[in-house]
């Protein structure tokens, strides 16, 4: 059992100046979210001198717009990508086993309402477990009408046939990427978020470090390192352009977009249009697409659409033809059907999908999950595509090409596979099931650390209190009320009107802890947003 020291302090000025140290690092890393932090975590629990940039904060953009499920992928099985899901599915075990705090199993049942249904998912799902083996969560089952019902109390039962049940995982996406942070942190990598990189620095034509810019005070940055890893998502473009343009005296052509953004729309309910604590599955939509009905944090998150989007607005706003279909298929399988006016709140992702160099359509469904990493001539490494399951996986692979590529010096891997996150020391967590409301369980072995902080005992809503708003801004990393209520509190996620109320109160705590501007205002139109179905 990996043991950490008490929570390490996370105060601006203290990053900042460390920032500003003449340090050579052997490895920098632009972008916060799943992939960028994994690969942070690795590199340091490696040995490595370790630098992370982010331009805003940590898991902002898509990865903490999940669906929230830690899961070998059964619609890539449907598409015959075996090597996928069988990859996915050992590093959802890793997952669980280094998170319990944060993710968990979770029973999926996918009604049949034709005769064919059960037999034919069920034995795609039976295959499910084969590719799991060992790292399986439990065993399929074939359900009779009764015991789907049992399961999944508010769905429609006319012409019901019965159920299949499978294992899959959950989690709680942001605060696993707090985590992932820390415990780089913990390792000794410097991270830093509201920092943003601007440009990058040349040694003879080779990538040698980069220029940052603090998004809070507009003060710059150089950073020196030996490998520049870009992880930015779906705004990896942006970054090999500025390289593609500093490497243009040879005449070579302009460097070609590499990501083909894919928008996915959640939808979030009270957790009485679903009962239970298993979600239901849809495999094959009107569309062809799949439909979750999740029960996550004590409310239910209908989801998700894959739509092209061709900008790439940090806010991505959902288009009405995706809210009616996700509540059109929803009322073809819940007693109750939502209506627009039941949704609590309503987020949108952008998906990094890998885009083939010479592809100029639009059909995101065609395009790669799997991740992809280049290495451009001047050295800047560049990771993009697949999905928060797979983050630790992706992350040694990263690190490998830096490797083969005599970036780094080589150091041997899998140094992750059994290393617990921070706040993994407690078994006990796996006794709370996630799809219950937020609490203190979610701090894993450190909540004695907060119920020791001002405001232990003062509950500003369910699930939040001052003390965890103090925690967020001393030890989270937090600066902005967004960062806590979206982020490391789920309420933005989860009841945006309620997230809305609590903001100027939030804000007051934030800045006693900070001395920072909170942003109260942005929030608040931020929490509006997340209201207005189109």
């Amino acid at each position: 059992m990996h043991s950490y020291p008490q929570a390490l302090a996370t105060r601006r000025e203290a990053l900042t100046t460390r920032l500003a140290e003449d340090c050579h690092y052997d490895i920098a890393i632009v972008g916060g979210g799943a992939t960028g932090l994994g690969v942070a975590l690795d590199a340091a629990a490696r040995g490595f001198k370790v630098v992370l940039i982010e331009s805003h904060d940590f898991a902002k953009g898509t990865s903490s717009r999940a669906t929230k499920l830690v899961h070998g992928g059964v619609r890539y099985l449907a598409q015959g990508n075996i090597g996928l899901v069988r990859e996915a599915l050992h590093e959802r075990s890793t997952l669980l086993e280094n998170a319990p705090h944060l993710a968990q199993p979770l029973a999926f049942v996918v009604p049949a309402y034709r005769w064919w249904e059960l037999p034919f998912y069920a034995s795609g799902l039976k295959l499910y477990d084969v590719l799991a083996g060992k790292a399986g969560l439990g065993r399929t089952e074939i359900l009779s009408p009764a015991q789907t019902l049992a399961l999944l109390p508010a769905s429609r039962s006319q012409h019901l046939m019965g159920g299949i049940k499978y294992w899959d995982g959950q989690f709680n996406d942001a605060r696993l990427a707090l985590a992932l942070a820390r415990s780089a942190a913990v390792q000794g990598a410097l991270l830093v978020n509201y920092m943003a990189a601007s440009d990058l620095i040349y040694d003879n034509g080779k990538v040698a470090g980069l220029i940052c810019q603090d998004a809070l005070t507009g003060q710059p940055y150089r950073i020196r390192s030996r490998c520049v890893v870009n992880a930015t998502g779906v705004w990896v473009d942006e970054l090999r352009q500025k390289d593609g343009a500093a490497n243009q005296s040879d005449g070579r052509r302009a460097v070609q977009p590499m990501v083909a953004p894919s928008q996915g729309v959640h939808i979030v309910v009270d957790r009485e249009f679903l009962g239970g604590d298993s979600a239901l599955m849809v495999p094959k939509t009107s569309d062809g697409r799949v439909l979750f009905a999740v029960p996550w944090l004590g409310k239910v998150i209908l989801g998700t659409t894959d739509t092209p989007r061709h900008d790439l607005a940090r806010e991505p706003l959902a288009f009405k033809e995706e809210v009616d279909f996700i509540l059109n298929e929803s009322a073809r399988y819940l007693k109750r059907p939502p209506q627009r006016g039941d949704v609590r709140s309503i987020w949108v992702g952008l998906r990094p999908l890998v885009k083939p160099q010479d592809d100029e359509g639009d059909n995101t469904k065609g395009l790669s999950r799997e991740h992809t990493v280049l290495v451009s001539r001047s050295g800047l490494v560049t990771v993009t595509g697949g999905k928060w399951t797979t983050y630790r996986a992706m992350a040694e692979d990263v690190l490998d090409t830096c490797m083969q590529k005599s970036l780094l010096a080589r150091k041997p891997g899998g140094v992750t596979v059994h290393l617990k996150l921070v706040g993994a020391g407690v078994a006990e967590t796996h006794s709370v099931s996630i799809c219950q409301p937020p609490g203190a369980h979610s701090y894993g072995d450190e909540q004695t650390l907060l119920a020791s902080l001002p405001g232990a005992d003062v509950v500003l809503c369910t699930g939040l209190t001052e003390a965890m708003v103090r925690f967020a801004a001393r030890y989270e990393y937090a600066i902005k009320v967004e960062d806590v209520l979206a982020r490391r509190s789920r309420l933005l996620f989860l009841d945006a009107k309620l997230a809305g109320s609590l903001a100027q109160l939030v804000g007051e705590i934030l800045q006693q802890e900070t001395g920072l501007d909170p942003e109260v205002a942005a929030f608040s139109a931020l929490a509006q947003q997340y209201l207005n179905l189109p």
